[in-house]
């Protein structure tokens, strides 16, 4: 599940933003349902039965310009899974896979364990009580977002997930990192990490 909020400005006199909420996978049955990759901790309570959304597709979709809005949604064999008003059947169901939903939301509103990428941009980020780096800029990806971290001369692409960044303090102005082996340091090559071996002579003396 992403850990950040996207937001876009809409309209800054009401203090309405949109932010991302889900992406929309695969067809799921017969129906017009689709398979969600969730990025709010809150399912349960964006997609109610009312609910609408904007969609981000591209512009040679048949549904771009457009919204739509939730019939149902279900968690059916452990993945969540939504019903939309005029998405009957499988095959208006495929025309949605890959689009992004958008919802508003109030600036002031920030779920559990969620932060917008401007509270991250600046962060100092720390390893082992050192700071290695400093965060300046996030990117997004279906899989995963990325924290891109500048560390010395060379920008670092650090997976935001909480194994690796397991400590988020924007108060505190920074975000504790545990990367794996070879992140922010280049690996010793295989060859000169291996022991020598001694040659025949030496191993006679």
């Amino acid at each position: 599940m992403s850990r950040t909020t996207d937001v876009v400005a809409k309209d800054r006199n009401q203090g309405k933003n949109q932010l991302r909420v889900g992406r929309l996978v695969k067809a799921h049955g017969l129906k017009g349902g689709l398979k969600l990759e969730l990025y709010t901790d809150n399912p349960e309570g964006r997609f109610v039965p009312g609910a609408g959304f904007t969609l981000q597709v591209p512009e040679a979709s048949p549904w771009h310009g457009k919204e739509i809005t939730v019939r149902e949604y279900r968690v059916m064999n452990g993945n969540p899974v939504v019903f939309f008003d005029d998405v009957e059947d499988r095959d208006a169901a495929d025309s949605l896979v890959r689009a992004i939903l958008w919802i508003d939301q109030d600036v002031d509103e920030v779920e559990d364990d969620a932060w917008f990428d401007h509270q991250l941009v600046g962060l100092d980020v720390v390893r082992d009580d050192t700071v290695v780096g400093r965060v300046v800029r996030v990117e997004h990806f279906p899989a995963q977002d990325l924290l891109i971290v500048k560390a010395g001369e060379n920008e670092v692409m650090v997976p935001f997930v909480s194994a690796i960044v397991p400590t988020v303090d924007v108060q505190a102005g920074r975000v504790i990192v545990t990367p794996p082996p070879g992140l922010f340091e280049e690996l010793p090559d295989a060859a000169d990490a291996e022991p020598q071996m001694p040659s025949d002579a030496e191993a006679a003396e």
